[in-house]
This record gives C-alpha cells, sequence and structure tokens, in this order.
C-alpha cells in the first residue's frame, strides 16, 4: 500500500458514514481507543480544538462566571439528596466500593456522573443573602457515565470532557433569564466559532435532564440528516435547593429556596465538526475553531532549497496575525504533505517551490473547495484574511441551505414515517404531549422529538399528527446520534 493511500481515506462519506467517521477520527489523529472499552484517548491534536472550544466560550463567560473545580469522586449520600438524580443516571453510574490495602469503603463514591449534588452542596454553605446571588460558578472537568449503547469517539463514550456552570437565582424568571442565556451563548459558539447553524428549543417534558423543571437544547443537522444535541441548559427549579437546603435571606430577613439552573457542552462538539465539514479527504475545520489557520509547505526539489526555506520564512513572518506553521519535513513528497494537512482540515495551504521565490508570488490553496489561487507576495495579508471570513461563512451557509432543504411539515402519522425516511433532517408536526405518541415513531423509524419551540403557541384547533387528540406543543422529530 503507498503512502497516499495509509494516510488518506478509503471510504466516501455518503456511501459508509460510520467508517469514513471512524478513519477521519484515527488518521487526523485527533482521538484513538483506550484501554477501557468505550474509553478514548484524546490526542494532542483533538485536544487542540477542544481547547479552542474552552477558550472561545471562556470569552464569554468570564465576566459573570468564575472556574473553579469539583472533586471526581461524589459520596452516596449526596445523590440519595436528590432521588431523581439517581433514578436517571443511576444504570450509568460507575462506583468506587474499594480502595487500598484497607478494602471495602464505608460510603460507595460515585466517579461523578455530573456534579449537580456536589455543587449543591457547596452552594448550601456559601450562600447566605440576597446580595450573594446570582451565585454562578463554572468548571472544566472529566465525566464518567457508563454507557450501555455503542460508543464513538467524541459523540459517545464513558468518558468524556465538559464544562458544566451552576448558578442560583432568587426566583424563577432570573432562573429563567439564565437558562436562555447560555444556551443562546451556545448557539453562537457553534454557529460563529464552529460554523453549524443550531435550532434552539426545549426538550419534552419526558425527556428533560433528571431533576430539572425545564430542559433546553441547541440542536445541529448533520449532512446525514441526523441531528445533534449540542449543548443543554437547565432550569433545576428548587429540586436541589430543596434538597441540599440552599436558601437565602431577603432584604427583609425572610428565608426563600434559591432556584438553579445549570448548562453545559462536551467534547460531543468535536464530533459536530467532524460529521458537518469533513469531506472525502478527511477534516475540514472552520478558520474560528482551526489550531492552525495557514499551513505553509515549501516544495523542496534539491535546486534553491535554502531559498525556499528563507522565503517560506519570509511570508511567515508577514503572517504573524494568523496562526502559521511551516511543514519543514524534506523526507516526504510535496503531494504526501498536501495530503496530511487536508487531512487535518487546515484551512489554507501556501505551497512555496523555486518557482514561487522566483515570481515573489504564492500558490495558495482552500481546504473546503479545493479552489486554488496565486497572490503576489506582497497582498497575501490581506488575500489570507478574506479567504478565511468566507471559508468560514461558506461552511455555515451550506449547512443552513441544508437544513432549510431538509425541515419538512408532516399533518399525519404516515407522512411523518414518510419524510424520515425519504427527506431525513427535522419533520415538524402538531402534537399532543403524550410520550405514547412520540413512542410510536420511534418504533417505525428510530426517530424521535429532539426539540419543542421555546414558547409555546397558540394551537386552538390543531390536532396531534399521530392520534388526533387536541395538539398542545409543535414537535421536531428526527433520527439523532
Amino acid at each position: 500500500m503507498s503512502k497516499k493511500q495509509e494516510l488518506g481515506i478509503t471510504v466516501k462519506k455518503d456511501e459508509n458514514i460510520s467508517e469514513w467517521y471512524t478513519q477521519v477520527v484515527k488518521k487526523a489523529d485527533l482521538a484513538d481507543y483506550a484501554p477501557v472499552k468505550g474509553c478514548m484517548i484524546i490526542r494532542p491534536y483533538g485536544m487542540k480544538i477542544w481547547e479552542r472550544i474552552k477558550k472561545k466560550f471562556n470569552q464569554m463567560i468570564e465576566n459573570e462566571v468564575d472556574n473553579a473545580y469539583f472533586p471526581l469522586l461524589i459520596p452516596e449520600s449526596y445523590l440519595e439528596k436528590e432521588k431523581d438524580i439517581v433514578e436517571g443516571f443511576n444504570p450509568e453510574v460507575a462506583w468506587v466500593e474499594n480502595a487500598g490495602k484497607d478494602g471495602k469503603l464505608e460510603e460507595r463514591l460515585a466517579i461523578r456522573p455530573t456534579s449537580e449534588s456536589i455543587i449543591a452542596e457547596y452552594m448550601s454553605k456559601n450562600i447566605r443573602s440576597y446580595r450573594d446571588l446570582p451565585f454562578r460558578i463554572n468548571q472544566w472537568a472529566n465525566i464518567m457515565r457508563w454507557e450501555a449503547t455503542d460508543t464513538r469517539p467524541f459523540l459517545r463514550t464513558r468518558e468524556f470532557l465538559w464544562q458544566e456552570g451552576h448558578t442560583a437565582h432568587e426566583n424563577k424568571q432570573k432562573a429563567d433569564e439564565e437558562v436562555l442565556k447560555r444556551l443562546d451563548q451556545y448557539g453562537q459558539l457553534y454557529e460563529d466559532i464552529m460554523a453549524i447553524p443550531v435550532l434552539k428549543g426545549r426538550k419534552p417534558e419526558h425527556d428533560k435532564f433528571p431533576g430539572a423543571a425545564m430542559t433546553t437544547t441547541v440542536e445541529c443537522l448533520m449532512p446525514d440528516g441526523k441531528s445533534i444535541q449540542g449543548g443543554t441548559s437547565h432550569n433545576l427549579g428548587t429540586n436541589f435547593a430543596n434538597a441540599f437546603e440552599i436558601e437565602y435571606e431577603d432584604e427583609y430577613q425572610e428565608k426563600h429556596l434559591c432556584h438553579t439552573a445549570s448548562w453545559g457542552i462536551s467534547t460531543r462538539a468535536i464530533g459536530a465538526l467532524i460529521l458537518a465539514h469533513g469531506d472525502d479527504k478527511g477534516l475540514v475545520l472552520p478558520p474560528n475553531i482551526s489550531p492552525l489557520e495557514v499551513i505553509i509547505v515549501p516544495i523542496f526539489v534539491g535546486k534553491d532549497d535554502e531559498k525556499v526555506e528563507k522565503f517560506s520564512e519570509k511570508v511567515k513572518e508577514k503572517l504573524n496575525g494568523f496562526r502559521t506553521e511551516i511543514d519543514y519535513d524534506r523526507e516526504k513528497s510535496p503531494g504526501f504533505k498536501f495530503n496530511h494537512w487536508e487531512l487535518r482540515g487546515v484551512p489554507i495551504r501556501i505551497e512555496i517551490g523555486p518557482n514561487e521565490v522566483k515570481k515573489k508570488k504564492l500558490t495558495v490553496v482552500r481546504r473546503d473547495n479545493g479552489e486554488k489561487k496565486t497572490v503576489k507576495l506582497g497582498k497575501i495579508e490581506d488575500n489570507v484574511e478574506d479567504i478565511l471570513e468566507d471559508i468560514q461563512y461558506s461552511l455555515y451557509k451550506k449547512l443552513e441551505d441544508y437544513r432549510e432543504e431538509h425541515t419538512s411539515k408532516a399533518e399525519s402519522f404516515e407522512e411523518i414515517l414518510e419524510n424520515i425516511d425519504k427527506k431525513k433532517g427535522y419533520v415538524k408536526s402538531f402534537w399532543c404531549g403524550r410520550e405514547e405518541c412520540e413512542e410510536m415513531v420511534k418504533e417505525e423509524v428510530h426517530a424521535e422529538i429532539v426539540l419543542v419551540p421555546l414558547k409555546r403557541e397558540n394551537l386552538e384547533g390543531e390536532k396531534c399528527a399521530v392520534c388526533g387528540q387536541t395538539a398542545k406543543e409543535i414537535a421536531y422529530f428526527a433520527k439523532n446520534y
């Protein structure tokens, strides 16, 4: 097998997306499988992408929210204070029961499936007065959920990285405002930074986060017609406040329960990036999230190699306002290096050989569409800036157009099934609010309700597309990851 074949993707995305995805993850150096089944090793390049996500979101919240860190191990008694958490996560919780030479622990310790309980306990000790509100704290951490279903790097793993924000407020209205503000920020992160359009909505009552009064979500439609839950934001009401005695005194010294909220995104966002923009050559990264914006590839042919290298360094100096690197490898052929950087999704490649040095012109190649152009050295900065902006916009617009084309309406159960099968994407229909109707769709085409609109509309006279009873919601059905 040639080096090109070893390096490249051997299946087409639209023919076998599962195998294509696995190859991109491994061959683009994003992640690898870990010794423990269902876990992954995030490789340096994958971690750089996660660090970009982390940096961008931290910038959004840094003026309001403090970052902290809480223990990985949570006492069982903490989880038991909120019964909904135990019931909701118990099948997925990994427990530590023995430790060291002393053997069995007096109390089991959960490897955190989420941190509501331990952070609620922290809030109860640190909130006394209305002056302490709103109370906001965030952590970037790892999470363990013992998934029984098939796992796949980034999309679904037993251990993953995430951000989880936890806040406390005086009343429901302020908690709702917090929930929607963070939801909007997730939308901004996906759309402006990752070039992935989202739909924002609520989860159905039966699909809320355990213990939540309301769960909101950002949903991303992938090019195969399936939806990915990109991030969630929850109004937890007073459930955790009641269980953990999170109280404050108002200006009249009267005590009240706080209303709490939590919100999070995870390394699943990297899985969404791969699926949303990748092509048959590998990863395609939007400039705003890519660890590198420009890769300079000197073409060494044995003649004028030193001139080529010095000219490449001069170009990098001119591009010091961009994330730029030079591929100095003289052992690999130019074609091999082109394929390597295409596979890793770097937005712009600049090729520099003896001819470019002589003419002081550069060959500039876009990763998203392969378009190639010649640019004078003196105009390279402006050209790179314009190309990066156009790549960012074009990637977003392509997915937005796809979503528009693959969002349909259905007025009957048969239409829901037909549209899911033939048109794919989102299918909007009126829904009575009963879980049984969703189950009927799920049994037939493995699609479920991924969201309902944030605002409830007046649906007087409308009927559920599945059962014909009075409609209470507009539901978006889709297959999902």
